[in-house]
């Protein structure tokens, strides 16, 4: 409807950048799940509260129990 293609990385080649593949699934998932026909303006606001959400808030197992940004912080406070 837009004209918008999400690619980041070569074509059936998931691999190349599997760690973004698996954000845009969690992505979908968590976000947009039931989320209907949204405008330009909401997606763009709905993804903006996400990464916000996600990189602040939501905790990660691999990170610890921690969200990315408290990771990152403990990381660089014990460096």
């Amino acid at each position: 409807q837009h004209s918008m293609v999400q690619s980041m990385s070569r074509k059936e080649n998931f691999w190349d950048n599997a760690p973004m593949e698996s954000f845009f699934a969690v992505l979908k998932t968590e976000c947009f799940y039931n989320a209907g026909e949204l405008t330009v303006d909401e997606l763009m606001k709905q993804i903006d509260d996400y990464m916000d959400y996600y990189n602040r808030e939501r905790c990660s197992l691999k990170l610890k129990k921690l969200s990315p940004v408290a990771y990152r912080t403990q990381l660089t406070q014990s460096a």
